[in-house]
């Protein structure tokens, strides 16, 4: 390629041949915001790279230990920004990784790769084989995909040998993640788990493919199918409206829609399945608010402004960073190790931004008319119904939450940390967000949404049964104190039902308090139970007025 192995020219190429297609930013829009986080993230990996062992130092600074993945999404920036020894560097980051990888066939983590370098050996009597702890299944797809991308995007800057060796890797890698069945050995790999499947499916399909495996292929359109029949009879992602997954899901599907041919369902399906999902994400997001309404399946965090979500990662480049969910110094905010991915979803900017609908792109700048977002999502074997989902959004005030009956509590991903099932944001005066979400304790829940109110109901509930609302602690000059509704910044709440009013109100922070934070988030945790011995079935409404 010559001068043209530069990412700045690939890039403005690239940009070049979509740009006819583009009905979201304009090319060179997307291409400058694109730029600016290739440019910033990269900055900030820089200084955590560690020369002398060709690897990124952890993002946690967990004592100078080191990280596989973030190292390779790493390894993808430096191929694109190409200067000095990026390229080398890159390709010593990929070997290392590779000689690392799991290889033992009898393994449940065949082809996984390793959490970090220093760890021990997996399943070992001294680190015995957890999944999601010492392990993590789902790091074959974060990686095996970086390492597609970097071979479809870079190939003429990666040795022909190397270019061997990641395939091999991949191949391994794929006929491990086959090992993985929803519900055996504590795997939870369901197709409804939308993000690691839909790269499941990716890898099984482009690794087939690559390597003349027809089993390997057909079996990846095979999964592909039951993803795309569950997200089709409603046009929702399963992992339904999270900040972090469903930015996964759409960088996934970014890739069936890119480098899949016409004759996969995948390559079919993928451009119209991230339409809709833009589309459906468009709806539910507040640009006076910079958040998308909830409810969410699984947050890391209850304000967009203040924890890093990949999803506003591509926000940034579809229409900048000043005016997407992206603090100035997205570094310090939480959740902040995603900011690590920001390579991998700029690069693929170009051609993803020209499927996401022109009134998408509008919803990101500028709030319409109050509105109602009403659709479902289907999660089995954990839904024994599609949840059912409702928001309202006016220009400072969203309300939206799920009605669901499921044989799990937390939602399904079984973490009530995460689930949101119920959640309410305002706009407060100085500018800053205020929320509240229900806390998720119970296998079902109806509820009722409407004009500044919300309903919820414990349809198994009995006498015992509480409602537990996490509230976000006041902004910079509101009460540091917080005794009663009364005392929460920028908006009043009024509450009625078959509850007992006589509530508690504790705090979780940081260096104290009744409980721990959750996602980095300290709030005030407001509690209503029920009069004893009540036989009603346990209700609360909730009315909001924004002040």
């Amino acid at each position: 390629m010559g001068l043209f192995s530069s990412f700045w020219v690939t890039f403005t190429l690239l940009a070049l041949q979509v740009c006819a297609g583009c009905n979201a930013a304009t090319c060179n829009d997307t291409e400058t915001f694109a730029a600016g986080l290739l440019h910033e993230s990269m900055d900030w990996m820089d200084m955590y790279y560690d020369n002398a062992r060709g690897y990124l130092f952890s993002l946690n600074a967990a004592a100078l230990t080191h990280d596989t993945r973030a190292s390779v999404w790493y390894a993808v920036g430096l191929l694109a920004r190409n200067k000095a020894d990026d390229v080398e560097q890159a390709v010593r980051i990929v070997k290392n990784v590779i000689w690392a990888q799991f290889t033992n066939e009898s393994a449940q983590w065949f082809g996984d790769y390793q959490i970090y370098p220093e760890e021990p050996t997996v399943g070992t009597e001294q680190y015995p084989a957890v999944i999601y702890n010492s392990w993590d299944p789902n790091w074959r797809g974060f990686i095996g995909t970086t390492f597609v991308v970097m071979l479809e995007e870079f190939p003429q800057l990666i040795p022909r040998d190397v270019q061997d060796y990641m395939l091999e890797s991949l191949y391994n890698s794929t006929i491990g993640d086959s090992y993985r069945v929803g519900g055996v050995d504590d795997d939870n790999l369901y197709p409804a788990y939308s993000n690691p499947s839909i790269m499941r499916a990716f890898m099984s399909g482009w690794v087939g493919r690559r390597t003349n495996d027809s089993n390997m292929t057909v079996a990846g359109e095979q999964y592909a199918k039951q993803i795309i029949d569950l997200f089709t009879r409603e046009n929702t992602l399963s992992e339904f409206n999270s900040g972090t997954y469903a930015g996964v899901s759409l960088f996934a599907l970014t890739l069936w829609a890119k480098y899949m041919p016409g004759s996969s369902v995948m390559g079919e399906y993928g451009p119209q399945m991230i339409r809709d999902t833009w589309t459906v994400l468009g709806s539910l997001y507040n640009a006076n608010l910079k958040n998308v309404a909830g409810p969410w399946d699984r947050a890391y965090g209850f304000d967009m402004n203040r924890y890093l979500s990949i999803l506003a990662l591509q926000i940034w480049t579809l229409v900048g960073k000043e005016a997407a969910p992206i603090n100035s110094k997205p570094y310090a905010m939480g959740h902040k190790n995603d900011f690590a991915i920001g390579p991998l979803i700029s690069i693929l900017a170009p051609y993803h931004n020209t499927l996401v609908p022109a009134n998408t792109l509008s919803s990101l700048l500028s709030f319409p008319d109050s509105h109602f977002v009403r659709t479902s999502a289907f999660s089995p074997p954990y839904d024994t119904y599609p949840r059912n989902i409702t928001a309202y959004l006016s220009p400072n005030l969203t309300i939206g939450a799920e009605s669901f009956s499921e044989n799990v509590v937390g939602g399904p991903s079984i973490n009530s940390r995460s689930f949101n099932p119920a959640v309410a944001q305002w706009k407060r005066s100085d500018g800053s967000v205020g929320w509240l979400s229900l806390y998720a304790e119970v296998q079902a829940l109806d509820v009722h949404v409407g004009e500044d109110f919300l309903e919820l109901a414990y349809p198994r509930g009995n006498a015992t049964s509480r409602f537990t609302f996490l509230v976000g602690t006041n902004g910079w000059y509101g009460k540091r104190d917080v005794g009663g509704w009364d005392d929460v910044e920028g908006v009043q709440v009024a509450v009625s039902g078959s509850v007992s009013m006589n509530y508690m109100v504790t705090f979780s922070g940081l260096h104290g308090g009744a409980g721990e934070v959750i996602n980095e988030f300290e709030f005030w945790n407001f509690t209503y139970g029920m009069p004893e011995e009540s036989s009603e079935v346990p209700h609360v409404r909730l009315e909001f007025e924004v002040v």
